[in-house]
């Protein structure tokens, strides 16, 4: 009797300081799981990583049943502490899944671009006060599994499929949507409560695929998992050996930091861009490069040149290309880095201004 008594008072006191610490708990467990993904993505190959990504889509998908399906009271007590822990399990595993779709997001485009969907995963892993308040509700818990099974699928499709087309966007909302009504409909079977919200369960999920469909087909989503892993602007350019011998003005830590560079140019002057782009392995595309112009009577950006050029995947560096300009006017330009449906990766900002004199380079080699 004194044994059950201790182990009864051992779980009061382990529940007690989780009740007392759940809120800097909850969101510190979101935090360290997207510090997991973000330490893969840099530092170990891509298909290890989505195989980790899918056991974290596992034990998401497996606690959110667990802690749904069953009352702490009627557990045996060492599982009483797994499911007094769940919702820390599901904010680290949310984290890695949330953080995977946030670096790839923010890496592959420019944030003008993606900044609508580079929010909504943000907030969600921002905003754990509430959370907090509603984590164990079942909605809230459906909805973000969903979001992050949808963002998951989109990633891993082009690497299986060794392609870019919509398609495959569309197939990942579509596999993502047979799933969860499947895994909606046994919870249901199991537990009235849930039955009595499969409805709101499914206008969630079908909003949510609308926005992200409308998302992708305005091109506002970049074409993950092609990525931008280097860009600039330089007075020459050659190729030696497979490396790049770049010739560019200098520039401070602060100078790199702000964008906008600020070019200097002798009239008749070539100017070069450089770019290198991640993309799948065994993958061939196209990327152009949008030369745009400002011009301040118009008051309107005008493509001045569109140049293309081929890449294939599989370099964890980016597969570089380049495009340049003669004659370039003075004033303000950018240029967007796109695939061929017009997905912007990034954007180069910079301005131009003709001298006289020599400028004074430095060479880099890439």
């Amino acid at each position: 009797m004194k044994k059950l008594f201790d182990v009864v008072s051992h779980y009061q006191r382990i529940k007690r300081f989780y009740l007392r610490y759940e809120r800097l708990l909850m969101p510190a467990t979101l935090v360290i799981g997207f510090l997991v993904d973000y330490l893969t993505f840099t530092s170990i190959q891509i298909t290890t990583t989505f195989a980790l990504l899918l056991i974290y889509w596992l034990i998401a998908g497996a606690t959110i049943a667990f802690i749904n399906l069953y009352n702490p009271d009627t557990l045996p007590q060492k599982l009483k502490y797994l499911w007094l822990f769940s919702p820390l399990i599901i904010q680290f595993t949310f984290g890695a899944l949330l953080g995977s779709s946030l670096i790839f997001y923010w890496l592959s485009s420019a944030f003008s671009v993606s900044w609508p969907i580079i929010l909504v995963v943000a907030l969600l892993m921002v905003f754990n006060e509430i959370f907090r308040h509603y984590f164990l509700k079942p909605i809230v818990q459906i909805s973000v599994y969903f979001f992050t099974t949808f963002s998951l699928f989109s990633l891993i499709l082009p690497y299986l499929f060794n392609s870019f087309s919509p398609w495959l966007f569309v197939l990942a909302g579509t596999l993502s949507s047979i799933l969860f009504y499947s895994y909606i409909t046994i919870l249901a079977r199991a537990k009235n409560h849930i039955q009595q919200q499969k409805k709101q369960f499914l206008v969630s999920i079908f909003a949510i695929l609308l926005v992200m469909n409308f998302f992708y087909f305005s091109n506002i989503i970049p074409p993950i998992p092609l990525s931008l892993r280097e860009a600039g602007l330089y007075h020459d350019l050659n190729i030696s050996g497979g490396l790049y011998h770049l010739q560019g003005e200098a520039e401070s830590i602060w100078e790199k930091i702000i964008p906008g560079q600020i070019l200097h140019l002798k009239a008749g002057q070539k100017m070069y861009a450089y770019t290198a782009i991640f993309a799948p392995n065994r993958l061939q595309t196209k990327i152009l490069h949008d030369w745009q112009y400002y011009d301040p009577e118009k008051k309107e950006w005008i493509s001045r040149h569109i140049l293309s050029f081929t890449i294939s995947g599989g370099r964890k560096a980016g597969y570089k290309g380049y495009s340049f300009a003669s004659d370039v006017l003075p004033g303000k330009w950018r240029i967007y880095v796109k695939n061929e449906r017009g997905q912007v990766l990034g954007k180069i900002q910079f301005k131009v201004e003709k001298v006289e004199q020599e400028v004074k380079l430095q060479e880099t080699v890439r």
